[in-house]
């Protein structure tokens, strides 16, 4: 999207660099990576990445106040609503589909907000790989000036918050066999942080405790990883119950996974947010449902959405459960990325950190999804190039910044 940058990497790009690219992201990861890295990082325009900046920080502000808390109770189920989730979550990640307006400007629009984590470890290992490979000096990949000590540093302090590094575990569902895998093994190498499945751990009283060279260890501070949807759909069986008075801390409280979320679409205004309702909200539906899509609000990895919506498929929602669906106007994605083909669309997330005892969330870096398909998932990419998981880099100054 900086057409200087773009030009320059376009053309020293091969695919023999490429290939040493993704060895080496392997290497450092020190795992297989079953996600498709993406050819090219995403070159942000400094005004673009600001206004995604303080967008999403208003976003996340309108979503910290009593009154939407008390809204978004019913969004938590009964089953996992966890006590002591804290005043704020530890981390936000909020999704912009880059398109365009009527007079060709770039825009950011909201996809989605979650209030859980994301790939932390691996968007520090990304960005340096891309450096070591290709014509990327002078370029920043931290927001707000934040050096790699920096960063971090604050990751430090989220994640362990003054625990040693074997009494805090990142807790996921098999994490062998996640694709995100890559991402624990990195914050394992950086922090010394354990990932540890949710099955294995054991409660003893009050408190928790995992298993690591024949010692038992107690657990004070849970990295949580756990998508609750994924548990369901999966029927995992655990020692604990997630509504336990545990004797832990968390760093990514559950409860905060629900209420930021597709729920919360519909209490949003602001103007990067797409129209949404729930179903429920509405008396009759839009003319324009070509312009729409329907979305439950409790699936896992995007399953159930419908994108191609008739007045057939909303009145055959049972009323009683109208609640639990959203009907989201589409974003149309911008062809903004020039590859050797047709041009790429790109979604930029913008991944916050807020510290317990900080006024406000900080947003750190970015990880970037690019796709030619009609929507962003691996299904509508196959046999695709210049596709996939990637960063953000931009200039540390306003020059070529736009």
């Amino acid at each position: 999207m900086i057409p200087e940058l773009r030009a320059q990497y376009n053309a020293h790009f091969t695919n023999t660099r490429y290939q040493q690219f993704l060895q080496a992201l392997e290497a450092a990861a020190g795992v297989k990576i079953e996600f498709r890295p993406c050819e090219t990082p995403v070159f942000l325009p400094l005004d673009l990445l600001a206004e995604m900046q303080r967008a999403g920080k208003e976003l996340i502000a309108q979503l910290c106040t009593p009154e939407y808390l008390a809204a978004s109770e019913r969004a938590i189920p009964a089953a996992f609503h966890a006590p002591n989730e804290g005043a704020h979550p530890h981390f936000i990640q909020v999704d912009f589909a880059i398109t365009r307006d009527a007079d060709g400007t770039l825009a950011p629009k909201l996809i989605e907000l979650q209030g859980c984590a994301s790939l932390y470890a691996f968007q520090y290992i990304l960005p340096h790989t891309y450096q070591e490979h290709f014509p990327l000096a002078g370029l920043a990949y931290l927001l707000d000036g934040l050096t790699d000590e920096d960063y971090l540093a604050l990751l430090r302090q989220v994640f362990l918050n003054g625990h040693a590094p074997e009494h805090v575990v990142l807790l996921e569902i098999d994490p062998l066999r996640q694709k995100t895998l890559p991402d624990f093994t990195a914050t394992e190498k950086l922090f010394g942080i354990p990932y540890v499945c949710v099955s294995e751990v054991r409660k003893r009283g009050w408190k928790l405790f995992y298993e690591r060279g024949g010692r038992e260890i107690e657990i004070r501070r849970l990295y949580n990883r756990v998508i609750i949807d994924e548990f369901v759909k999966k029927d995992v069986r655990i020692n604990f119950d997630f509504r336990d008075d545990l004797d832990v801390e968390w760093a990514g409280h559950p409860n905060w996974y629900f209420r930021m979320s597709k729920f919360s679409l519909p209490y949003l205004q602001h103007r990067t947010v797409p129209r949404a309702w729930f179903l429920n909200q509405l008396t009759e539906w839009p003319t324009d449902l070509e312009n729409f899509v329907l979305k439950p609000l409790f699936s896992f990895a995007g399953s159930g959405v419908k994108v191609h919506i008739t007045e057939a498929d909303l009145a055959a929602v049972p009323e009683t459960e109208r609640g639990d669906y959203l009907l989201q106007e589409k974003v149309a994605y911008a062809p903004v990325i020039e590859t050797p083909d047709e041009p790429s669309k790109v979604e930029v997330r913008v991944m916050f950190v807020w510290p317990d005892g900080t006024p406000e969330p900080m947003a750190v870096t970015t990880l970037t999804r690019l796709s030619k398909g009609a929507m962003m998932g691996v299904d509508f990419n196959k046999n695709k190039t210049w596709v996939g998981s990637s960063c953000g880099f931009w200039p540390t100054n306003s020059e070529a910044a736009s």
